[in-house]
């Protein structure tokens, strides 16, 4: 099977489009190897892929018929990719969630409110 077709079949990606989209950008690997969408894949290959700042890194088990729904997925890949990756990804969340871009606009009414704490907290 094409590795952009199982990719899509194991639900890593939505569309076949973004899954060959990926494979032409160089985020897929298979056996540290960069490969293109027409990529046979076949069972114990290692397949490390890079999705929203995560490196992920499966191991194909075997290859399925056609797309499988989600709680099938173990059947046919094991998932090796390190739990920092997973970490770093909460913390880069929380990093983004707290700080605000420079002349996005006007403070909200929290902002505010932060910024009147603080500068009454100085006093």
């Amino acid at each position: 099977m094409r590795i952009d077709k199982y990719l899509w079949c194991i639900r890593y990606y939505k569309t076949r489009t973004l899954a060959t989209t990926a494979c032409k950008k160089g985020q897929v690997k298979i056996n540290n190897d960069v490969v293109k969408p027409s990529r046979e894949v076949f069972p114990q290959d290692i397949v490390e892929l890079r999705k929203n700042q995560i490196n992920y890194k499966i191991k194909v088990n075997d290859i399925p018929e056609s797309r499988i729904g989600a709680k099938l997925v173990d059947i046919y890949r094991t998932d090796l990719t390190p739990k920092e990756q997973f970490e770093a990804q909460e913390l880069l969340k929380y990093a983004k969630d707290y700080y605000r871009k420079k002349g996005v606009g006007r403070p909200t009414k929290k902002d505010r409110r932060d910024i009147d704490d603080f500068t009454e907290g100085n006093e």
